[in-house]
């Protein structure tokens, strides 16, 4: 799929670099970024939707270091080597399953990616891609989803200017790609 619809960037300054947001709609896996995100399970091994296709397109190779990292708690996140993928890093995160909105799911989700974004810094990763994570089969309410994720990197780009540099919020339909669009572009 054709990367379509990239929104004006949101631009944070600073001294030294350009940290930018974007929001795209397409295929996460064609991105030129550095790291992508899965929006991953529990036990890493792969699923559906997202997770189920960056597992199929890494190659097996991926599957086996995934099996050594024990699983992933809701919220955090790991991080593996792209293999076959594009993107040199795949950081596997694993949101919350929405539950009424009772059971701290915002907290958590704005964990995954503020737990991913920690990540890309700590491997000087200057790219990172996310998928809408919790949104699908997890039953996120999108509006919700989509501002705390904006927020989340927006308030960890300001804390880590010199960090990552780049961060590409990647929706597979246009529903999406409006939410996150109307969010990067305020």
């Amino acid at each position: 799929m054709i990367i379509t619809g990239m929104a004006k960037k949101r631009q944070f300054k600073n001294s030294q670099k350009m940290a930018r947001i974007e929001a795209c709609r397409g295929d996460i896996m064609r991105l030129d970024t550095e790291a992508i995100v899965n929006a991953a399970n529990t036990s890493l091994l792969g699923g559906g939707g997202v997770d189920g296709a960056i597992h199929r397109a890494a190659g097996p190779e991926l599957l086996d270091e995934c099996r050594k990292l024990n699983g992933c708690a809701v919220g955090d996140a790991k991080i593996t080597k792209g293999y076959q993928l594009k993107a040199k890093f795949v950081i596997h995160t694993v949101g919350p399953v929405w539950r009424g909105g009772k059971n701290n799911e915002k907290e958590l989700l704005s964990s995954c990616y503020r737990k991913s974004l920690e990540l890309a810094l700590k491997y000087n990763v200057a790219s990172v891609a996310f998928p809408c994570i919790s949104t699908g089969v997890y039953r996120f309410p999108k509006d919700e989803a989509a501002r705390i994720a904006v927020d989340t990197v927006q308030s960890f780009l300001k804390t880590f200017p010199d960090g990552v540099e780049k961060v590409v919020f990647v929706c597979f339909s246009d529903s999406d790609f409006q939410l996150y669009e109307k969010l990067v572009l305020q």
